[in-house]
């Protein structure tokens, strides 16, 4: 793959990561922080578990080195930004998933490494370690970083359900360039030798999302999260960050080590994204996303329900105050109009409140007594 190739790749990569961090309330997203059984969860599984997964797989196959190591670098991996578009599609807590992105993504400025030295040397020699492409590796988790945290701003800043709506479209169409472009550059590159491996190949690669999808599956329900929280966490769990693992492939190797290697991700990528695909659809046919099970599923596809509850669980209000001063209908109340899906209503309950207060304050002296 050439540099201008991967340029393009971190280009859709950021506007991915930026669409879906844009589409959460900064609100949900601060009460998702402290989450602590959901982000325990998936700091387990992506850094824990995943990674001696991928070092038992490789020690038991004996796999050779450019499909071992590669297969070390995807399951130490933070997950991948797709976990935010899978969530967001089907409509999962995409608030929760873009916090475990970037908590994970952090962390994994140090656990990654760490991994990677670890299982690596477990498995292979010293010299392999030490060709890994350890700036490959960072360049990936800064532009990961960057989208979360300027997606973040934007919509903190903004502060609009309009912009969530926007970003939210913007972020789906990022993705869906990112799997034509990945497809398209995968297809013209001779290095990409997929369907021609052994079984040990499909089958140690292919292990890791389905272990991780059902361990977190089965945590989630066990700490008792909301449905659609556990999704997003088992998502999150299964769903790791194959565009370093491809930079650390085509760094590494060459030849027909480097079409090994370069399957690596691609095969992972295949399984997952099924895996994920089927895991998905029943859970929203079960009801345990915030789609109406009911519903047409080309709707909820194009549909944020988790934006459209926030409008309607904190509804936009403007409040019109009729002139005191002025000497012509001196008795017209203030009126309050709330949003709603069909456009401004009057808001009888905040009228009401608003007719009691003025009651209450004219029933108190003036000179602030207290009333027997």
């Amino acid at each position: 793959m050439s540099v201008a190739a991967q340029i393009g790749a971190h280009i859709f990569l950021f506007f991915l990561v930026f669409g879906m961090s844009a589409t959460v309330d900064i609100a949900r997203m601060k009460k998702q922080m402290r989450n602590r059984a959901a982000l325990g969860i998936g700091l387990l599984l992506q850094f824990i578990i995943l990674p001696f997964v991928g070092f038992l797989i490789v020690k038991i196959l004996k796999l050779p080195t450019p499909v071992g190591i590669t297969l070390l670098v995807v399951t130490s991996s933070p997950g991948g930004s797709y976990s935010n578009w899978w969530c967001s599609m089907f409509n999962a807590d995409l608030a929760l998933s873009v916090t475990m992105t970037g908590l994970s993504t952090f962390v994994s400025i140090f656990m990654l490494p760490l991994n990677l030295v670890i299982y690596a040397s477990g498995s292979y020699s010293d010299e392999v370690v030490e060709s890994l492409d350890w700036f490959g590796l960072i360049l990936s988790l800064v532009v990961v970083i960057g989208g979360i945290a300027f997606g973040i701003g934007c919509s903190a800043w903004q502060n609009s359900t309009r912009f969530n709506l926007l970003a939210n479209k913007a972020g789906n169409l990022a993705g869906v360039a990112l799997v034509v472009y990945s497809a398209l550059v995968s297809s013209t590159s001779e290095d990409a030798s997929l369907w021609t491996q052994d079984a040990k190949f499909y089958i140690g690669v292919g292990l890791p999302p389905v272990i991780g999808v059902s361990l977190a599956t089965y945590f989630a329900t066990k700490a008792q999260l909301d449905k659609p929280e556990r999704v997003a966490v088992a998502v999150e769990g299964c769903y790791q960050n194959t565009g370093i693992a491809t930079s650390v492939a085509i760094t590494m190797f060459s030849g027909s080590d480097l079409a090994t290697a370069i399957g690596v991700p691609l095969y992972y990528g295949i399984v997952e994204a099924t895996l994920l695909a089927f895991y998905c659809v029943i859970c929203w046919k079960i009801g345990w996303t915030k789609a109406p099970p009911s519903e047409n599923i080309c709707v909820v596809l194009a549909t944020s329900y988790e934006v459209e509850k926030a409008r309607l669980e904190s509804p936009n209000a403007i409040e019109v105050v009729h002139n005191p001063n002025s000497k012509v209908d001196q008795d017209i109340e203030d009126l309050v109009f709330t949003q709603t899906h069909e456009g401004y209503r009057v808001d009888e309950e905040a009228l009401t409140e608003s007719s009691n207060a003025e009651r209450i304050a004219e029933s108190i002296p003036a000179e602030g007594k207290e009333i027997t």
